[in-house]
């Protein structure tokens, strides 16, 4: 064979070579490390000096067959790699945040914010407002936060609506670690007569003041027991331990730690209507939640 068909022959096996290495890697769309071996540039590049050197020497008279050679190789060994570089995929990562464009749902997060596998800027407490602008993080799971993720406080008592018992407070009434301005009186909480024994509706409201002190383990209270005038002081002041005993061990079984909660019969004492009427004997049949500080001591 002579050289003009030994060079023809390289100079398509160029082609065909480089082409093949060359679209090899455009089919590769992720990044560049997962391009195949064979289409890198140094491959290519490798690949296209060995080839154009033969279609340089081949070419070449025989009194200048090295520096054909040399001047194909050089030629062939650029071509390959410029090929191939060529298909690289070029991926951006507009704002820096080590997720590239094509796989960033937030785009244009700010310089040195901590983002998570979708480039979406950190949120741990799930609130719904990323850490770098979260300004009470923390927040427990489901709490309706503002803004500034921070619990809301619909009444501005200080006391989050999720830990308030006494929600609607009115603006600048001080008020106390349950969000009331005094002691939280459990309306409806009733018992069956002459009994300590609680009803269902009083079950059903007990199950929203537990959820709430739950929610605001820091609190110790007091839970006080009362009855109207009807039977004898003693009677009565046995009645109310035994009832405020009784909302004590509700709360215990919906969660809430027994060494929160102290409780006290106070009788008919401290009564809040007249015991004269019906309604008004009602109205002292209570139970009362009174905020203990650390000590035990009254707020």
């Amino acid at each position: 064979m002579n050289k003009s068909a030994t060079g023809l022959l390289l100079g398509s096996a160029l082609v065909v070579g480089l082409s093949g290495c060359a679209s090899s890697g455009g089919a590769t769309s992720s990044s560049s490390s997962d391009q195949p071996w064979y289409s890198t540039p140094f491959v290519c590049g490798l690949a296209g000096g060995l080839i154009g050197g033969g279609i340089g020497y081949s070419v070449s008279g025989d009194d200048d067959e090295e520096t054909g050679g040399a001047i194909g190789g050089v030629a062939g060994a650029t071509t390959g790699a410029l090929l191939c570089s060529n298909n690289e995929p070029t991926v951006m990562d507009s704002d820096n945040d080590g997720v590239p464009d094509d796989r960033d749902e937030c785009p244009g997060t700010p310089a040195g914010v901590a983002v998570d596998a979708k480039g979406c800027p950190l949120d741990s407490d799930s609130d719904g407002v990323p850490d770098y602008q979260d300004q009470c993080p923390g927040t427990p799971a489901g709490v309706s936060v503002d803004a500034k993720g921070c619990p809301l406080d619909s009444d501005g008592d200080g006391v989050p609506d999720y830990q308030d018992q006494c929600p609607n407070t009115p603006a600048g009434t001080k008020v106390n670690a349950l969000g009331c301005p005094a002691n939280v009186v459990l309306n409806d909480v009733n018992f069956k007569f002459d009994s300590a024994q609680l009803t269902s509706s009083a079950e059903q409201i007990l199950d929203g003041v537990a959820e709430k002190l739950n929610a605001n383990d820091s609190v110790r209270v007091r839970v006080e027991g009362y009855t109207d005038s009807v039977g004898s002081d003693s009677y009565n002041k046995d009645l109310s331990q035994r009832r405020a005993d009784s909302v004590k061990s509700y709360l215990v079984s919906q969660g809430v730690d027994s060494s929160r909660l102290e409780t006290k019969g106070l009788g008919e004492s401290n009564f809040v209507a007249t015991n004269n009427t019906a309604e008004g004997r009602a109205q002292n049949r209570r139970v009362e939640l009174r905020p203990l500080g650390d000590a035990g001591q009254l707020n």
